[in-house]
């Protein structure tokens, strides 16, 4: 059984930048593994026309250290395009060459195992010992878990899942008809606007009717202010966690459109869409329906009947459909390879409870430490699970284990200020 100073458990993008980070950094013996054959970012949501939400110089590496080989910018210059993509996209990205650009880190950092789930972690003589599934073995004395979230369902549309009714992570592997069909997209967030999209852009195969279902009061835009985007500042992940509890809930259920609302442009191009399909006069029928939520779902004979409780008339109504696709989200779950150590790991009503550093607590050994990525939006704020910070708390728990600061992570400035101070 070999031994590694950290391993690291699941590779999206935030640990694959804690992977590029620590093969730069050096000092550092590191084995990251994923059940998945290579670097896959979404499959099942892979627009052809789907873009970052931020800029380009938020990737795995730049904004911890601007001189890293893992950069954006150098998979650019390497691809030889760098300048076509900046006249063509400027600061920003299609998430399909982001994609690309994870796929070409992944494939340099010789510390990553693809095809390897892995099946448990124990605890062994000073050390953590990770089973694989293949029977491959590891010891560490530092975990980082990134195995990410996984897609939510209602309870009620989980039986269901399939050819009719699916998450819009399944979108691009299920491929559900939809031409000529009757289709309700659920959710009215960016994955629900970008699904929307999708199924608006071809003429030759447009559905035969579309229902866009918003729980929210309308089809909102994402907050994308300066000062809102402090939210996604390191200082004010600071200020966030020293908050009370209570007082982190309210806030976050304040902050919800900085992350979950659609971007203007898309917006901007859906209602275009289909004010042109209205004036062609083609057989689309669309109704986008706000402050409704999906309360139950059946089939009936090759049907699905769908149960709405509209919140604005405290009244249930019903739809007849083919196709469910449900845009709900992503939800975090104990990883089943924790089992062994549950009992040992502190879990409150909220999730793990998360140290400055992304280390969790618990009742092991003090040399011990599990860090976690994206397990702590309650904690650490609103910034957690987005793109934004990625380099920055993969920089921050790397200094952590190393006990030296070999990344500068505090003092850069922010406008806002977060709390008066002292005169």
């Amino acid at each position: 059984m070999q031994s590694f100073d950290a391993v690291g458990i699941g590779v999206g993008p935030f640990n694959l930048s804690l992977a590029a980070l620590a093969q730069s950094a050096g000092g550092l013996t590191t084995r990251f593994f994923d059940v998945k054959p290579r670097f896959q970012w979404h499959p099942g949501l892979m627009l052809p026309e789907a873009d970052l939400q931020v800029s380009f110089l938020k990737d795995l590496v730049t904004l911890a250290d601007p001189t890293s080989a893992y950069s954006y910018l150098n998979f650019l210059h390497h691809k030889g395009r760098i300048y076509s993509a900046l006249i063509a996209n400027g600061l920003n990205s299609s998430r399909m060459e982001f994609e690309q650009y994870y796929q070409w880190v992944a494939e340099q950092l010789p510390s990553i195992r693809w095809d390897q789930s892995v099946k448990s972690v124990t605890l062994g003589d000073g050390c953590f010992e990770v089973t694989c599934e293949s029977g491959e073995t590891a010891r560490t004395t530092t975990l980082a878990l990134g195995s990410g979230k996984e897609p939510h369902l209602p309870d009620f549309a989980v039986g269901l899942r399939g050819g009719q009714v699916l998450h819009s992570s399944d979108l691009m592997q299920v491929r559900p008809a939809t031409s000529g069909r009757r289709v309700m997209v659920v959710g009215g967030g960016q994955s629900g606007a970008e699904v929307v999209n999708y199924l608006l852009s071809d003429d030759t195969s447009l559905p035969e009717s579309l229902t866009w279902v918003s729980s929210r009061a309308g089809f909102l835009p994402m907050d994308d202010s300066p000062f809102t985007n402090e939210w996604f500042a390191p200082s004010y992940v600071d200020h966030f966690r020293s908050l009370s509890a209570e007082r982190r809930a309210v806030v976050l259920g304040s902050q919800r459109l900085a992350s979950d609302g659609v971007s203007e442009s898309l917006l901007r191009k859906i209602y275009r869409r289909l004010y042109q399909l209205d004036i062609a006069g083609g057989p689309l029928r669309h109704r986008l329906v706000a402050n409704h939520r999906v309360a139950d779902l059946r089939r009936e004979g090759e049907a699905l009947v769908v149960d709405l409780h509209d919140a604005d008339r405290n009244r249930q109504e019903h739809c007849t459909v083919d196709v469910v696709v449900f845009c709900t989200g992503y939800r975090s779950r104990f990883p089943d390879y924790l089992e062994p150590l549950r009992e040992r790991i502190t879990v409150r009503a909220d999730g793990f409870e998360v140290h400055e550093d992304y280390s969790l607590e618990w009742d092991g050994p003090s040399d011990l430490r599990i860090y976690v990525q994206s397990f702590a939006e309650n904690s650490h704020g609103i910034a957690d699970p987005n793109l934004s910070l990625s380099a920055w708390r993969s920089a921050r728990i790397l200094n952590s284990i190393l006990g030296r600061e070999q990344f500068r992570v505090n003092g850069a400035t922010s406008i806002t200020s977060w709390a008066l101070g002292q005169d």
